[in-house]
């Protein structure tokens, strides 16, 4: 019988982690090496890739980089196929790669809004359907939503809100087609405000507005949420499916 921190254990596991070139994706791949896993790591900016590998390498697991478009189903297949070659499986997906536009509804352009939901939905459903075809019984996927699939918060940004919105439906979706059919749990996490790239852009004073709408007062370290990512894809988890859980604070309940 395992103990309970042998739950969380991910030994002998390959996890796929897109965008994890920068930000909470190098967070994903840490926790995610931590806790024993090889790690497959997809990007579009391949320089900073590498020292994400590097980083995996370090904590003595394996780990490849490949670059990687999202939003072209032939590159997501792609990294999925040297998953599997050159790290024997895919067990845990991470559906991280994301971008965000802060466009005024009446101006933003078809062109800007596609772009967002390219990247932010179909490239989640064309990585989910990648690796749903070669995962094994008791793997695990996670998309990375957002709070702002569940709330608003005073900026502009109806093709982000309105992907990760969409995002949370997929994943009900694909965790009722393949859970008890495949042995494939599928979740959602929804972030709050986290250190990222995208926060970095954010004017002078904003998240300190947005904080007075969070009970816990303060910006979200990315080492909580990857520790809540790695309960989710590991055995720990195992019981959990078809869910959106957001990790942000207490935002989404005020």
């Amino acid at each position: 019988m395992p103990t309970t921190p042998d739950l969380f254990r991910l030994d002998g596991r390959v996890a796929v982690v897109t965008g994890a070139s920068s930000g909470l994706g190098v967070a994903f791949a840490r926790a995610l090496a931590e806790a024993g896993a090889d790690v497959a790591l997809g990007a579009r900016r391949a320089d900073r890739l590498e020292e994400t590998r590097a980083m995996v390498e370090g904590l003595g697991r394996r780990a490849i980089a490949v670059a990687t478009d999202v939003a072209d189903p032939d590159s997501c297949q792609g990294l999925v196929d040297a998953a599997v070659e050159r790290l024997g499986a895919v067990d845990v997906l991470v559906n991280n790669a994301g971008i965000g536009t802060a466009h005024p509804a009446t101006r933003e352009t078809p062109e800007q809004f596609r772009q967002v939901v390219d990247v932010n939905l179909n490239g989640c459903y064309w990585m989910a359907q990648a690796c749903g075809r070669v995962m094994r019984p008791g793997s695990s996927i996670v998309n990375i939503s957002s709070v702002l699939g569940l709330t608003t918060a005073g900026l502009p940004q109806a093709a982000y809100s309105a992907s990760k919105a969409a995002l949370i439906g997929l994943t009900r979706d694909l965790a009722q087609q393949w859970t008890g059919r495949k042995g494939i749990r599928v979740n959602a996490l929804a972030p709050g405000f986290f250190a990222s790239e995208m926060t970095d852009t954010y004017a002078d004073g904003y998240l300190d507005s947005m904080l007075a709408r969070v009970p816990a007062g303060r910006t979200g370290d990315p080492a909580e949420l990857a520790a809540t990512l790695v309960w989710l894809v590991s055995p720990a988890g195992g019981y959990v499916t078809g869910q959106t859980l957001a990790v942000d604070g207490g935002l989404t309940i005020t």
